[in-house]
């Protein structure tokens, strides 16, 4: 089984974990200024902060600077400092702003294609770049996905239809931050199905936060989820899993939406990464379409999921896109 961070593959063909640094915008290249951390920067290299600046006269010239930790378990993890936080929360913002702008415009009637053009222009107005766009090959930027569409559909001339659900998965890139959430919208009317698996959805996420604290594990948030799921008739999807991030779309560590308590990582304070469950109201196993990006239920059933950034703070949690559950 490959297991996906946020839906995207994790691995490249190498097996190595695949980090974008730049995308597109009607034929033109876009470099995103990500700070670098952990990478040796020499005096005069360019500042990894993006100010254009070089490093012995922008952010080298600071004895006080705080230098970026990595987890004491997992190297590869990257730990936040304030700076970074700060950052990654103002992107989290404009992805929340991004999300409420599509839900005060949502009806029967609308295309998908029609939500991607507002994504994309409002997130290009506030000087930040759609993070899915050309990731990897995705055409679009955002993810849009209607009842049995898990994640990853890909707008286009899909119209949507009284009683129908409708997941918007926003990222966002601002000033080299990565923020990512997204939310499952009813149009119109909705059925008592349709009812059920968003109340499911919501209430999983919210049962994975619990389990967020210093000292508790990934597994813990994987058991949680799955735990409360199960226990109301509903499946929770195995391929995709939520995933680091901060200063690229993926990082480490992985976070399942299933599993066993005191599996996987230990939570140490900065850290920062999505909660995502997917959330089945038939079962779990799942179907790629032909367009290598949208994932469906093998049964046809509905499937509901929201996401959040989460850092682990001393005592608990923060939500850097926070938004009512």
């Amino acid at each position: 089984m490959t297991v996906r961070a946020g839906g995207y593959r994790l691995v490249n063909n190498s097996g190595r974990l695949y980090y974008p640094n730049s995308t597109q915008h009607k034929g033109m290249t876009l470099r995103v200024s990500q700070p670098q951390r952990g990478v040796k920067v020499q005096r005069n290299d360019p500042c990894p902060c993006g100010s254009g600046k070089k490093y012995k006269r922008c952010c080298g010239s600071s004895s006080t600077q705080e230098r970026p930790k990595t987890h004491p378990q997992k190297p590869k993890i990257r730990l936040k400092t304030e700076a970074d936080i700060l950052g990654i929360r103002r992107a989290g913002q404009l992805v929340l702003d991004t999300l409420d702008m599509v839900e005060s415009r949502l009806a029967p009637g609308l295309t998908t294609d029609e939500i991607n053009t507002w994504v994309h222009e409002f997130t290009l107005k506030h000087n930040a770049i759609p993070a899915p766009l050309n990731y990897r090959g995705f055409p679009k930027s955002v993810c849009t996905s209607v009842n049995e569409v898990i994640c990853h559909g890909i707008p286009g001339p899909r119209v949507l239809k009284e009683g129908d659900i409708l997941n918007v998965d926003v990222t966002s890139i601002l000033s080299g931050y990565y923020a990512d959430a997204n939310k499952t919208y009813f149009i119109g009317s909705p059925g008592s199905s349709a009812q059920k698996i968003v109340a499911v959805a919501r209430q999983s996420l919210k049962e994975g936060l619990t389990m967020v604290k210093p000292g508790n594990t990934v597994g813990d948030i994987g058991w949680a989820i799955q735990a409360y799921a199960e226990s109301q008739g509903c499946s929770v999807v195995r391929d995709f899993v939520g995933h680091g991030i901060g200063f690229d779309f993926h990082e480490p560590p992985q976070v399942p939406h299933f599993g066993q308590r005191g599996d996987g990582v230990y939570l140490v304070p900065g850290m920062v990464f999505t909660i995502e469950p997917m959330i089945n109201l038939g079962g779990h196993e799942l179907v790629i379409l032909e367009d290598q990006w949208t994932a469906v239920t093998k049964d046809g059933s509905l499937s509901a999921q929201f996401e959040q950034t989460i850092l682990v703070t001393d005592e608990g949690w923060e939500s850097l896109t926070p938004y009512p559950l």
